[in-house]
C-alpha cells in the first residue's frame, strides 16, 4: 500500500470555513460552521510545500508575512518551520496564520495564532524541522494561506525558498497578529523558513503528489502571483476530478540537477526532506534532468538513468509510487549542443519505453515542435527557448494521466 494511511489520528472538529482565494476573482464565502462530528479516523496530507535551500544572512527582530496558494481542502492546519541550512538554532516567537484579503491585508478574524507542542515560541536547531500543533477549523482548496512569523534573533544562514513566483511580505518588529498591511511595508520574492503546509482532509484515503523538479516546475516564465506553475494547473484539475490524491506539492528548485550540488541540493540528496517527508504523499512526479544534461559536466545518459533508478528504489522503499516525464527541448537556449541532445533523446527513450516507474508523462511530445523537435513549440516558449510560458504550463498539466498519479504500492 502506500502512505495514505500512514497517519491515522483521532476524531477532529471542523470550526472554521473561509472564502477560497483562488487564481481569478475572489469568489463568495461560506461563514462560520459549527463543529461536524465524524466517526472516521483521519489522516495529514500536505496541501503546500516549497523546497527547502540556503538563503542569506537571518535578521533579528524581522517578520515575515508568507503567501502560499494550498491545493487540498481540510481541518487542523499544520506548518513546518525549516531551518535546514542553519548553523545554529533558530528561535519563532511569533507564528500566525491567516487567509488573505489583498496584499499584505488579512481576511478580517481568519488571523489565529499558531503553537508548537502547547507553546508559543519554537526553538529550531540547526540542520532540523518543526511542525505546529493542529490549527482547529476548515481550509478550503485552492486558498491564498498567509503565514506571518517573527524571530527575535534570528542570524547566520537562513533557510527558505528564494524564487516563489509569489510576492510576500517583510518588516522590523513583530506585526504578525496583525491583519492589517500597515506595518508590512516591505516585499519579498522568498519564503522563509517555511517549507511546508498540511490538513487533515475529511476523506481518510486523500493522497498527495509531490512533483520533484528544476525551474520549470518551480514555475519560472510562469505569471507571478498567478500560480501558473505546472503543479498548480494540475492541482485544479485534481480538485474537479474523482480521484483520491488531491495535494500537491511543488518541490522544484531553479537550476537543479539529479546528480550534482549546485542550486540547491541535488535531488538524490534532498529526496527524504524534501519529498519522502511530506505527509500522505501517494506519488512521486519526478521531473528533472535538463540541468544535468546541459551543464557540460560530462554526464551521460547512463549516469542520469542510474540517478533516476535510485530515486525510484528508495520511494518505492518508502511505499510510494513515481511517475516520470521525459525531459523538454531546449535547442536555441545557450548551452545547448548536439552532444547534449543526444543524450536528451537517448534519456528519454528510457523513460518511455524501460518500464521502470510506476507511470509516465511525456512533456518533451507535449513542448516540442512538430517542425524542429529540438525546440520548443514557439506558442508554448516563455522565451528563453527552455521554460514554457503560462500555456506551456498549463498544456504539460493538462497532459498528465491523473489516473497515474492515484497510485498503490
Amino acid at each position: 500500500m502506500s502512505g495514505r494511511f500512514a497517519r491515522l489520528l483521532g476524531l477532529a472538529s471542523v470550526l472554521l470555513a473561509t472564502v477560497a482565494c483562488q487564481t481569478g476573482p475572489a469568489q463568495a464565502a461560506p461563514v462560520w460552521e459549527p463543529p461536524v462530528q465524524t466517526a472516521t479516523a483521519r489522516h495529514d496530507v500536505v496541501t503546500w510545500g516549497a523546497s527547502a535551500d540556503q538563503m542569506g544572512q537571518g535578521t533579528a527582530d524581522r517578520g515575515y508575512r508568507l503567501v502560499v496558494h494550498t491545493s487540498a481542502a481540510g481541518g487542523d492546519l499544520r506548518v513546518r518551520l525549516s531551518n535546514a541550512f542553519g548553523d545554529r538554532p533558530l528561535t519563532l516567537d511569533s507564528v500566525y496564520a491567516g487567509l488573505q484579503s489583498q496584499g499584505a491585508a488579512l481576511k478580517a478574524g481568519s488571523n489565529k495564532r499558531l503553537t508548537f507542542d502547547g507553546a508559543r515560541t519554537v526553538t529550531v536547531p540547526a540542520g532540523a524541522t518543526a511542525w505546529s500543533d493542529p490549527l482547529p477549523g476548515s481550509l478550503p482548496a485552492g486558498s491564498n494561506l498567509v503565514v506571518s512569523l517573527h524571530s527575535p534573533d534570528a542570524a547566520g544562514p537562513a533557510t527558505g525558498h528564494w524564487m516563489a513566483m509569489q510576492t510576500s511580505y517583510a518588516t522590523q518588529g513583530d506585526h504578525t497578529a496583525e491583519e492589517s498591511a500597515a506595518n508590512w511595508t516591505e516585499t519579498t520574492g522568498s519564503w522563509w523558513y517555511l517549507d511546508s503546509v498540511s490538513v487533515r482532509p475529511s476523506n481518510p484515503a486523500t493522497g498527495a503528489v509531490v512533483a520533484l523538479g528544476d525551474s520549470i516546475t518551480d514555475g519560472w516564465a510562469s505569471t507571478t502571483d498567478q500560480n501558473r506553475r505546472w503543479p498548480d494547473y494540475l492541482a485544479r484539475r485534481l480538485q474537479k476530478a474523482g480521484t483520491e490524491v488531491k495535494g500537491v506539492a511543488d518541490e522544484g528548485i531553479s537550476g537543479n540537477q539529479v546528480l550534482a550540488d549546485g542550486a540547491g541540493q541535488a535531488a538524490l540528496h534532498r529526496l527524504d526532506r524534501d519529498v519522502l517527508s511530506q505527509p500522505g504523499v501517494r506519488t512521486v512526479f519526478l521531473f528533472e534532468g535538463v540541468n544535468d544534461i546541459k551543464a557540460h559536466t560530462g554526464v551521460t545518459a547512463a549516469d542520469l538513468i542510474a540517478g533516476y533508478q535510485e530515486i525510484v528504489r528508495r520511494a518505492h522503499a518508502a511505499g510510494k509510487c513515481v511517475v516520470a516525464s521525459t525531459v523538454g527541448p531546449f535547442e536555441g537556449w545557450s548551452e545547448w549542443d548536439p552532444a547534449g541532445e543526444a543524450v536528451r533523446q537517448e534519456v528519454n527513450q528510457y523513460i518511455r519505453t524501460s518500464g521502470e516507474f510506476d507511470g509516465t508523462a511525456d512533456f518533451d511530445r507535449i513542448l516540442r515542435s512538430p517542425y524542429d523537435q529540438a525546440r520548443m513549440l514557439p506558442f508554448l516558449d516563455g522565451g528563453d527557448h527552455i521554460h514554457p510560458n503560462d500555456k506551456g504550463m498549463a498544456a504539460m498539466a493538462d497532459s498528465v494521466d491523473l489516473a497515474s498519479l492515484d497510485c498503490n504500492r
